[in-house]
């Protein structure tokens, strides 16, 4: 059985310090500087839930030239006066050819790196994400490179991720080839409710939830 672990999640926004400031109101800390992925033409902020899990912010850098190519988690549908959200999930896992494959699904696997970090990631080609961001991307850390242990503790940690579509065998299926982690789960969604995402994570101040766009 090919196994995966939730590796991060990603919170998009139109700018990084909007994305910064709503990560800050809902959790209560400050996400840490991140990088440039200049491929991709977006930049983040990061904060550690543990030394292999963290939450991204994510946004379009307006210091690097448009990519010639849609951008990734669906940044170019956001404007300026998008709210900020939990976009998507990654899944971790040790051979993405593999468990792609196993999975049945189909993937455009880019080689991507940001510092001394090289990792490869199976992203649509054009931007948009799967099944409202329930299906997670999948990710390959090369060389055993990982940014959570360089990251300051915040205090807050993954409880679970669950997921919610009107549809669940159009997930279940794909998702069932392959071992997730525990804190992953699967609901139903009515046809009436968006689908989406819901994550909890422990804080400070206790049990908080972050949700998909359109789910508040």
């Amino acid at each position: 059985m090919i196994r995966a672990a939730i590796d991060h999640l990603v919170v998009t926004a139109p700018s990084l310090a909007t994305g910064i400031e709503f990560v800050h109101d809902a959790l209560g800390v400050t996400a840490q500087p991140g990088g440039r992925h200049p491929r991709m033409g977006t930049h983040n902020a990061l904060v550690k839930f543990d030394d292999s899990t963290y939450l991204e912010v994510l946004a379009v850098d307006p210091a690097t030239r448009p990519p010639g190519h849609p951008r990734w988690f669906g940044l170019d549908d956001l404007d300026a006066h998008s709210a900020p959200a939990l976009a998507a999930w990654v899944a971790r896992v040790e051979d993405i050819h593999a468990a792609l494959a196993a999975m049945g699904v189909t993937g455009d696997v880019k080689a991507m790196s940001r510092g001394s970090l090289e990792w490869l990631i199976a992203i649509p080609a054009d931007g948009q994400l799967s099944a409202a961001g329930v299906m997670p991307v999948l990710i390959q850390w090369l060389h055993e490179g990982h940014p959570a242990p360089e990251l300051e503790g915040s205090g807050c940690s993954l409880d679970s991720l669950r997921g919610l579509h009107a549809d669940g065998s159009q997930i279940a299926r794909p998702m069932g080839k392959v071992h997730f982690d525990a804190r992953w789960s699967l609901a139903p969604a009515t046809v009436e409710d968006k689908p989406g995402l819901v994550a909890t994570i422990q804080t400070a101040r206790g049990a908080q939830t972050l949700v998909t766009r359109g789910r508040a």
